[in-house]
């Protein structure tokens, strides 16, 4: 038996599909833009990196390694994954919007739990104390 797209795949790319912010905050984006791509260095390590829309609207960027594990053997689509990294992009009034915010960079760690039906996936990744972001990506051999 072949073994599936999303367990052999090395490249993953995903958009935003919707935000949900923990705080209400007028000056919240609903829909951010994302551009993400990460390269899978094996079943469980992957680096990459993200261009997007900050919860402010700002054009932001970040850069990260990461792990990915698949916690139960009989769903297998099923997977966590801890991002860990730098982010640029806060400034100005919103600058300490994000902890650690130092020279426009802080560093951030960002989990998520994703799912696969063949080469489409779909993750719910946790902003922090921030809120929840909803992606859709595909994997490309």
């Amino acid at each position: 038996m072949a073994d599936e797209p999303w367990r052999t795949d090395r490249i993953y790319l995903q958009t935003s599909v919707v935000n949900w912010h923990f705080h209400y905050d007028p000056a919240h984006v609903k829909y951010p833009k994302l551009i993400y791509g990460e390269y899978h260095l094996s079943d469980q390590w992957l680096v990459g990196a993200a261009a997007f829309d900050n919860s402010f609207g700002q054009a932001s960027e970040a850069i990260f390694g990461g792990w990915r594990w698949r916690p139960f053997p009989e769903l297998q689509p099923l997977y966590v994954k801890v991002l860990g990294g730098i982010i640029h992009g806060y400034h100005g009034q919103y600058r300490d919007k994000i902890p650690f915010n130092h020279s426009g960079v802080a560093p951030v760690i960002i989990p998520s739990v994703g799912y696969c039906i063949s080469r489409v996936c779909s993750e719910l990744v946790v902003l922090g104390g921030a809120g929840l972001l909803l992606t859709l990506g595909v994997t490309i051999p």
